[in-house]
């Protein structure tokens, strides 16, 4: 998909679309003002955002510890323990088919899970156990096929977002997902595969960012019916090859980011599913400055 940089003053009147029991759960609400999306166009926006028929295709790496710490940009937020000094990192990529009150795009989250002002440093357990409630994701950097989601993402929660070209495409029993920078360079090719053990999803998380020096933590939600694999030898296997990379990197600039995590050439999981839904509320402060 192309990146769209066309800032329109309609917005789809589509919240009667989803009607599912996982929408139910939810209460529509307004923000307490409409969003400026430039001089002239402002938005009164429903929120949670509400997304359906999405495509989600997911691959989990392991990388350095230290990379992965310097890319938080809040003193409170600590990457997961891994062993052998490593972090975790987390690309998913989706085809947001059906959004509420915005037109369909495409976006890659780069997460880095996280805790709050640990008071111990845990390994694993953070990321298989509710019991921390501290517990969290940071998105480091999000490529997104809309001007106008960029703007939302920035302005509401502080997500660092890019507007570029970003391809999704299901062959040959892989979803491929290819990102592309300004010059229409390709820098992110990331393969997963679509068979796996069947998993079932119905997960809430936090998103914890940075907005205007406040640190803020968002809900998110989602569900769905996915293929898993899983290579949990990596855990005590540190920088094992591959035969088959699944996550390619180019030489421009916007890949330099992600080559200095030292990112694993082998994947820890892989997660696909064709149709999931999904939702993400406005953010609360949690700290200042």
């Amino acid at each position: 998909m192309k990146a769209d940089f066309n800032l329109v003053t309609e917005m789809p009147d589509n919240a009667g679309e989803f009607t599912s029991e996982f929408y139910k759960r939810f209460t529509l609400r307004k923000n307490t003002q409409p969003l400026q999306i430039s001089n002239d166009i402002s938005k009164d926006f429903y929120f949670p955002t509400l997304y359906k028929n999405v495509s989600c295709g997911i691959g989990i790496f392991l990388c350095n510890y230290e990379q992965a710490l310097k890319v938080l940009p809040h003193p409170s937020m600590k990457p997961v323990r891994m062993p052998g000094g490593r972090a975790v990192v987390i690309f998913s990529c989706y085809e947001y088919r059906a959004v509420m009150n915005m037109q369909p795009y495409n976006e890659i989250a780069m997460t880095i899970p996280l805790l709050i002002n640990p008071s111990i440093s845990m390994p694993v357990l953070p990321l298989i156990s509710k019991a921390f409630k501290n517990f969290g994701f940071h998105v480091f950097s999000m490529p997104v096929t809309s001007e106008e989601n960029r703007i939302r993402g920035q302005k509401l929660w502080g997500i660092p977002k890019v507007t570029e070209r970003i391809d999704i495409e299901q062959k040959d029993g892989f979803s491929s997902t290819r990102a592309f920078d300004e010059n229409d360079k390709e820098y992110f090719r990331l393969k997963i595969p679509m068979n796996g053990a069947a998993q079932s999803f119905n997960e809430t998380g936090q998103l914890y960012s940075v907005r205007e020096n406040e640190l803020v933590k968002a809900e998110t939600n989602f569900k769905g019916d996915f293929k898993v694999t899983k290579n949990m030898g990596l855990l005590f296997s540190k920088g094992k090859t591959s035969n088959n990379p699944l996550l390619t990197l180019g030489d421009s600039p916007r890949a330099e980011v992600l080559k200095k995590l030292e990112i694993e050439e082998s994947v820890f999981q892989t997660r696909w599913c064709p149709n999931m839904e999904a939702c993400f509320d406005l953010g609360k402060v949690v700290s200042k400055g």
